[in-house]
C-alpha cells in the first residue's frame, strides 16, 4: 500500500500524451518528425494555462538508433539517439522544457528483442561459440532442415531465420531484422537493467515496457497448438496458433519486478506501463509483479474489444475497479500507434463520448496523439506504404501507417508539419481538423479534450474521486458518479443514437457535454436529463449545495 508518509505519486493525478515523434513535427524540413519538432509544441501540451491542451506527462515511442525495418522498434543502440531525431542534447533539452512546464517524460522500453544490427547480435552470430550467443534464442534446424517448431511471426511467415553461417535458426517474434533477446539469460537481465539505469540517470520519469507479453518462451521450444477461432483468409495469420508456448506472459512478473526495482532504487516517483493485452484476472495479476515496488500498471486495452453497449461497459468497469487493491492505478487506452484510431473505429459522436468515459474514469487516461483532434485513419496508397506489416502481410488491413499519419497544426501547406513531403500522407481534410481551425471551434473535438483535461487536473472529484456506477433508468445510458468527502461529480453517457431520458435526482451544475462542451452552467434540480443520442454530459455537485 502507499505510506502516509510519502508524496501521492505524480501519475495518480497524470493525463498521459502519446507522441509518435516521426509524425508529430518536423522542424528540420525533412519530412520526418523529430525532438526539436516536439520542443517547439510543447506549449500546446501544456503551457501552465487552460488555452492549451493540458496534459501532464509525454510517452515518447522509440527515438534510439536504428536502421528504422520496424521505424524504431528495432533498437540498434539504446544509449543513443538515431539522428533522424537529433542527438542526446536534443533529448536532454526536451526533457528539462517537459520539466520546466511541469510535465514529465516517459520513454518507449524494448526489451524483448533488438536490431539484427546491433552489436550484442553481431558477436552473436559470429560463431556458436561466441560470448553472446546465449544473448539470443538458438535452436538447431529440424529434421527436415526446417525451421525448429512451427511457432509464427507477428509480421507474418515463420518466427525463425536461419542463419547460414552457422547453421542454426534464430527467433523473432516480429520480423527477422529483430531477433528476440534470451530473457532466462542472467547477463541480458543485468544489461536490460542497464539500459533503464542509462535513461533514469538523465532524469526520465518512466518507461513503457513494449511487448512485455513475450519476454519469456518455453524452454523446450514445444509447438504451439491450433487456434479454433482462426479463419484463414479473414484472421491475421499469426492468430492462427494459440501463443501458448511462444509468449509465456504468465512468468513475466518477475522480469518486470526487477524493472520496477531500479525504478525504486533510483530514488524517486517513476512509473513503469506494460504493453500486455490481458482479460481482467491476468490483467490484475500482473500488477502484483512489483508488489515491492508499487510503480507498476498493465496497460488496458479492453475498451478496445467491448461491444458498444453500456452494460457492457458498466460490467467491464464495475469489474475491473473491485478487481483493483488500493495501491493498484486503473488506466484505460483508447489508442495507440498499432491500432486504428478512435474516429474510424466509431462514429464521430460515438468518439466523443468514448473521450467523456476515458477522461473522467477514476485511473491513468491515456491519450494518443490526434485523438484529441478527432483524426481518423488516413488513406494511404500502395505507392505510399510503409509499415512492414503490410508489405509481408497484405490485403488483410493490417498495416498501421493510417494511424501514425502526420500532426496537422494549420492550414498553411504541409500543415504546419513539415516545409518537405511527409513521410506518410496527412488525413483527409486536414486544414478542417487541424490546431488551428479546432482551437477557434467552441464545441470542437479539440475543444471537448481540452475541456475534460482541465476539469480533471482542477477537480478534486475527477482527480482523486472514487468511482461508483448509478442505475439511470434506462439500459442505454451508463452513468457512474466519482466523489470525495467534498465534492462529486455525475457523468452521463448515451451509448444509444437514440434520444434517451435519464433519472438519476439532483445532480447539480452542468459543467461539460459532448455536444455543449461547457455545458450551460444550470443546475439540475432533480426529475429526468433528457440525453440526445449518443450525448454525454458531466454534472458537478459540491457538498452543502445540495439543500
Amino acid at each position: 500500500m502507499l505510506s502516509n508518509n510519502l508524496p501521492e505519486p505524480w501519475y495518480r493525478k497524470a493525463v498521459i500524451y502519446q507522441i509518435y515523434p516521426l509524425s508529430f513535427a518536423d522542424s528540420n524540413a525533412d519530412g520526418y518528425g523529430d525532438i526539436r519538432g516536439i520542443i517547439e509544441h510543447l506549449d500546446y501540451l501544456n503551457d501552465g494555462t487552460a488555452k492549451s491542451l493540458g496534459v501532464t506527462a509525454l510517452w515518447i515511442s522509440p527515438i534510439y538508433a536504428s536502421p528504422m525495418a520496424d521505424f524504431g522498434y528495432d533498437v540498434s543502440d539504446y544509449e543513443s539517439v538515431n539522428p533522424v531525431f537529433g542527438t542526446l542534447n536534443d533529448f536532454d533539452e526536451l526533457l528539462r522544457e517537459a520539466h520546466k512546464r511541469g510535465m514529465k517524460l516517459m520513454m518507449d522500453f524494448v526489451p524483448n528483442h533488438t536490431s539484427d544490427k546491433h552489436d550484442w547480435f553481431r558477436e552473436a552470430r559470429r560463431s556458436k561459440t561466441s560470448d553472446k550467443r546465449d544473448w539470443y534464442i538458438w535452436a538447431d534446424p529440424a529434421p527436415d532442415g526446417g525451421a525448429p517448431n512451427n511457432w509464427l511471426a507477428q509480421f507474418g511467415g515463420s518466427a525463425w531465420s536461419l542463419d547460414e553461417g552457422t547453421g542454426q535458426y534464430y527467433l523473432h517474434t516480429f520480423l527477422p531484422e529483430q531477433p528476440d533477446l534470451n530473457w532466462r539469460n542472467p547477463l541480458v537481465r543485468d544489461a536490460m537493467l542497464g539500459v533503464l539505469k542509462f535513461w533514469l540517470a538523465r532524469g526520465v520519469d518512466g518507461f513503457r515496457t513494449d511487448a512485455a507479453w513475450s519476454l519469456l518462451k518455453d524452454e523446450q521450444l514445444r509447438d504451439n497448438p491450433p487456434n479454433p477461432s482462426y479463419v484463414p483468409g479473414v484472421s491475421d495469420p499469426s492468430d492462427a496458433l494459440l501463443r501458448v508456448y511462444s509468449a509465456v506472459a504468465a512468468d513475466v512478473g518477475e522480469i518486470l519486478g526487477s524493472f520496477c526495482e531500479v525504478l525504486t532504487q533510483s530514488g524517486g516517483d517513476q512509473l513503469l506501463v506494460s504493453e500486455v493485452t490481458l482479460g481482467i484476472p491476468s490483467l490484475t495479476a500482473l500488477y502484483r509483479a512489483c508488489d515491492a515496488h508499487p510503480v507498476h500498471a498493465p496497460l488496458n486495452f479492453n475498451l478496445f474489444t467491448l461491444p458498444w453497449d453500456a452494460p457492457a461497459y458498466r460490467s467491464f468497469i464495475d469489474e475491473y475497479e473491485a478487481s483493483l487493491r488500493p495501491q493498484d492505478w486503473p488506466n484505460y487506452v483508447l489508442g495507440n500507434h498499432d491500432k486504428k484510431r478512435l474516429a474510424s473505429r466509431l462514429e464521430p459522436l460515438q468518439a466523443r463520448l468514448a473521450a467523456m468515459l476515458q477522461l473522467t474514469l477514476r485511473g491513468l487516461p491515456v491519450v494518443y496523439y490526434g485523438d484529441e483532434l478527432g483524426l481518423p485513419d488516413a488513406e494511404v496508397t500502395p505507392d505510399q506504404l510503409r509499415d512492414p506489416w503490410e508489405k509481408r502481410v497484405p490485403g488483410l488491413g493490417l498495416g498501421r501507417d493510417p494511424e501514425r499519419s502526420p500532426m496537422p497544426w494549420d492550414t498553411t501547406a504541409g500543415y504546419g508539419f513539415t516545409q518537405a513531403s511527409p513521410w506518410l500522407p496527412f488525413v483527409t481534410g486536414a486544414a478542417g481538423l487541424s490546431v488551428a481551425a479546432q482551437e477557434r471551434q467552441p464545441d470542437s473535438s479539440w475543444q471537448l479534450y481540452r475541456h475534460l483535461i482541465h476539469l480533471r487536473q482542477t477537480m478534486p472529484a475527477l482527480m482523486e474521486g472514487e468511482y461508483r456506477s448509478l442505475d439511470a433508468g434506462s439500459a442505454q445510458i451508463f452513468a457512474f458518479m466519482r466523489e470525495t468527502g467534498a465534492h462529486r461529480v455525475c457523468v452521463v453517457l448515451n451509448f444509444s443514437n437514440q434520444p434517451q431520458s435519464a433519472r438519476l435526482g439532483k445532480l447539480g451544475t452542468w459543467i461539460a457535454g459532448t455536444i455543449a462542451v461547457d455545458g450551460d452552467g444550470r443546475g439540475h434540480d432533480g426529475g429526468d436529463i433528457e440525453l440526445a443520442g449518443y450525448e454525454g454530459r458531466v454534472y458537478e455537485l459540491r457538498r452543502g449545495a445540495e439543500k
